[in-house]
């Protein structure tokens, strides 16, 4: 009887290649316990995918980091600035809004201060 060997061999990068292009899931979680005390819980969560498709499956936070992406950093000081920009905005209206009411006051405090004095006039 003779030892058949199969002719299909994988290589690295064959492996690696099925791994980046589908996707490779390797979860687990470690507790430490004392009398069922649970002193330490580790959950452990890894994902190995090429960029690609980690985007594909809505997996891109690395583009929001700011330690790790430079678009990140401009992303959040362009947030910051419209927020400060409408900020801004709502206080110049306030500010409008207390300055007309404040006018028309002043108005109707010299009409008043005119018609008394024309009163006294008389």
């Amino acid at each position: 009887m003779a030892i058949q060997h199969s002719n299909q061999s994988s290589t690295l990068i064959d492996v690696l290649d099925k791994i980046l292009d589908k996707g490779l899931v390797i979860a687990g979680d470690i507790k430490i316990s004392v009398a069922d005390v649970d002193l330490l819980s580790i959950k452990i969560r890894l994902l190995v995918a090429s960029v690609d498709k980690a985007k594909e499956i809505g997996l891109d936070w690395w583009e929001r980091d700011p330690y790790l992406s430079s678009k990140a950093t401009t992303q959040s000081l362009e947030k910051e600035n419209a927020a400060l920009l409408a900020r801004m905005n709502r206080l110049e209206q306030r500010l409008e809004q207390q300055l007309e009411e404040a006018g028309s006051e002043n108005v109707n405090r010299r009409f008043l201060l005119e018609d008394e004095t024309r009163d006294k006039d008389v």
